[in-house]
C-alpha cells in the first residue's frame, strides 16, 4: 500500500521535546528524597523499582519512570511505602512532575519554539502525546514558550488511553482532521513506536531519551539523533505519498 503524505506531527514530551536525563535526573532525586527523607537505601530501592539509579543517575529504557505514567510509578512505590496508598503517591508524583521545570527543563532543540514554527509554517498540524499528566505537560511547554504551537495535547489522564495503544494518535488525527496514516509519531521509546504502529502512523524515533539506536531501529521507520533533525528529514522526503509495508 502507499502511505499518505505527512500532514501532522505528534510528539512525545519527555525524551523527545525535552532531553530526558537533563530534565528529570535532579527532579527524580528530589522526589525520592521527599518521599523517603533521610533513607538513602529506601530511595535507591524506590528508584530501581521504576528504572532509575539515584547513585549513578541512569534511567532504564522502557521502565515505568521512562515510559509509564504517574499511576504506574505510584503503584510500584506504594508497595515500598507502608501506610501510603497508591492514590496518595500518585498525587505527589503528579504534583512533583507538574512543578518541575524552570532551570531543569532542557529542550531537545536549541530553539524549540522556532523549530515548531517552522513545522507549522510548512503546513503541519502539531500535537503532544505524553504519559505525564496533561496539566503538567501544558505547564512545561508554557515554561519554554512552546504551548501555543500545539493544536492538541494529551496526557495519561486525558481519556485517550496510554501508549503503546493507538488512542492518543487516533485522537490527534481526529482533532486536526487528518487520516492517522498522515501522522508522524515522534518519540524516544518502544511505547511511542508501538502507538504509531497501532494507529497506522509513521514511527519516527529520536535518541534524546534512555533508549539506544539498537533498541529503536527495529521498531521505527527512521531513527534521528533529535527533533532538531526532523525538519531536514521531512524536507528531504518525497512530496507525494511513498511506499510503505502493509
Amino acid at each position: 500500500m502507499r502511505r499518505a503524505a505527512i500532514r501532522g506531527v505528534l510528539f512525545d514530551k519527555d525524551g523527545t521535546l525535552f532531553d530526558f536525563a537533563a530534565t528529570w535526573r535532579a527532579a527524580t532525586r528530589a522526589l525520592l528524597a521527599a518521599l523517603a527523607p533521610g533513607d538513602a537505601a529506601l530511595q535507591r530501592a524506590m528508584g530501581l523499582a521504576v528504572g532509575f539509579d539515584p547513585q549513578t543517575g541512569r534511567f532504564e529504557a522502557g521502565s515505568a519512570l521512562v515510559a509509564g505514567s504517574a499511576r504506574d510509578i505510584a503503584a510500584a512505590w506504594a508497595a515500598l511505602l507502608p501506610g501510603i496508598d497508591a492514590r496518595g503517591v500518585e498525587a505527589r508524583a503528579a504534583a512533583a512532575a507538574r512543578d518541575a521545570g524552570g532551570p531543569t527543563l532542557s529542550p531537545a532543540a536549541d530553539d524549540l519554539p522556532g523549530l515548531l514554527d517552522g513545522l507549522r509554517g510548512a503546513g503541519l498540524a502539531l500535537g503532544v502525546a505524553t504519559h505525564d499528566a496533561e496539566d503538567s505537560a501544558r505547564r512545561h511547554l508554557a515554561a519554554v514558550g512552546a504551548l501555543d504551537r500545539f493544536a492538541f495535547i494529551a496526557g495519561y489522564d486525558s481519556g485517550h488511553g496510554c501508549k503503546p495503544g493507538p488512542g492518543m494518535v487516533l485522537a490527534f488525527a481526529a482533532h486536526v482532521g487528518i487520516d492517522p496514516r498522515a501522522v508522524a509519531m515522534v518519540g524516544d521509546s518502544a511505547h511511542d513506536m508501538g502507538a504509531a504502529r497501532a494507529a497506522g502512523a509513521l514511527a519516527v524515533a529520536v535518541l534524546t531519551g534512555p533508549a539506544t539506536r539498537a533498541d529503536l531501529a527495529p521498531l521505527a521507520d527512521v531513527v534521528l539523533p533529535s527533533i532538531a533533525d526532523l525538519p531536514g528529514w521531512l524536507a528531504a522526503r518525497p512530496k507525494r505519498a511513498d511506499r510503505a509495508a502493509c
